[in-house]
């Protein structure tokens, strides 16, 4: 009898988080091939050449660097607040013994047992706490670019422009990998409602992103100055 009331939950939401983990998949490896043909890439690229910028002309520009990544650490630190509020949210709903926890009628698809309702709420509580985690690291690493990036250089010093950008780098990776991992869990916060809302959100999702994600440029001209600059950026993003 539970299978019965558990198979839409088993099928419909493992495909919905099979299209998402798929599409990222696609575009990471987009990102290691093909840099400039997707904003990850080309943003990478830009931020190289911010960073260089800055520090050759550290004396004019030192409080454009300080403003632009405080206004990144701020970005990071409202999505890991919300982030950990969601999950104090989520655990008080677990821990609680309303009738929150429970079914919210007899019309909802899917399985109601008591098993299957508390893997609904870990699984969303656990892709946040890691959204959080990811968002953490990334300010930790933006600070550390703050200060650095306003560091004298000399002939001997280690703070090369290489080595800021990889922190600033690192730091940008992480802010990604916790806002796709913020954006994953929010089709599963359909869950509670049932697995088919998972589904029609995640294939929804797939397409929004691919045209968030993706540069495109118009006829066979674009194409071939894409090819260039890929070659030529390659050596650019190959570390990231």
């Amino acid at each position: 009898m539970e299978w019965k009331k558990c198979y839409l939950d088993v099928i419909l939401v493992p495909l919905g988080i099979l299209m998402t983990i798929s599409y990222h998949v696609y575009l990471w490896h987009q990102v290691r091939t093909n840099p400039l043909t997707t904003i990850i890439g080309t943003n990478s690229t830009g931020r190289r050449f911010w960073v260089s910028a800055i520090m050759k002309d550290n004396d004019k520009k030192n409080i454009l660097a300080v403003q632009t990544l405080r206004n990144t650490i701020m970005g990071s630190t409202l999505m890991a607040t919300t982030s950990i509020l969601l999950c104090a949210g989520l655990a008080a709903v677990i821990s609680s013994t309303y009738s929150v926890k429970k079914p919210l009628n007899d019309t909802v698809y899917g399985g109601h047992g008591e098993f299957m309702v508390a893997l609904k709420y870990v699984t969303i509580l656990t892709i946040f706490l890691f959204s959080f985690f990811c968002h953490s690291l990334s300010i930790r690493f933006i600070n550390q670019v703050n200060i650095l990036v306003n560091t004298p250089q000399d002939l001997l010093s280690v703070l090369t422009e290489e080595y800021v950008s990889e922190l600033l780098e690192r730091g940008f990776v992480l802010n990604t990998v916790g806002n796709r991992l913020f954006y994953a869990a929010l089709p599963l916060l359909l869950w509670i409602f049932g697995p088919v809302l998972v589904f029609l959100c995640s294939a929804t999702m797939v397409p929004v992103l691919y045209n968030l994600d993706f540069v495109f440029r118009g006829g066979a001209k674009g194409k071939v100055e894409s090819s260039r600059s890929d070659q030529s950026g390659d050596h650019h993003f190959g570390s990231v």
